[in-house]
């Protein structure tokens, strides 16, 4: 099993949308979005999790990970919506991942611009088989 990916520029962050389940298959694929996320984007980067079934402890290191590089890049990571176990991404060397329960919770966090602004300012590109959610984020 492996994962699906959305990731979405608004006007000052990243959404990278996740679905599916992170485990060790999937922690390639997961550090491949991260790397389109690094090509085209700047500022904070938010993992949506909402529609993440669960992840292993691959994938949270996978994240940890994620953090790491982003922050090498002068960027930040943070997490919405982590999956239903509770269990957070390992401490470790890694950079502090600040964990939002929801991402609505996570773009006012971020955001105080108008909706219709942050529409203006959006890009998005996302995985063949992307399904989850259709815009439940928007």
């Amino acid at each position: 099993m492996t994962i699906e990916w959305r990731y979405t520029i608004e006007e000052n962050l990243g959404i990278l949308s996740v679905a599916g389940f992170l485990g060790p298959d999937a922690a390639p694929r997961f550090t491949g979005a991260v790397g389109w996320v690094l090509a085209r984007g700047t500022g904070p980067v938010i993992v949506d999790l909402s529609e993440l079934r669960s992840w292993s402890g691959e994938g949270q290191l996978a994240i940890a990970n994620a953090a790491r590089q982003l922050t090498a890049a002068g960027r930040s990571l943070e997490l919405a919506a982590i999956p239903a176990d509770g269990s957070l991404v390992p401490p470790g060397d890694h950079p502090p991942i600040p964990v939002h329960a929801d991402l609505a919770t996570a773009r006012a966090a971020h955001s105080a611009l108008r909706h219709d602004e942050q529409e203006e300012g959006r890009h998005e590109w996302r995985t063949a088989g992307w399904t989850a959610g259709a815009d439940h984020d928007a």
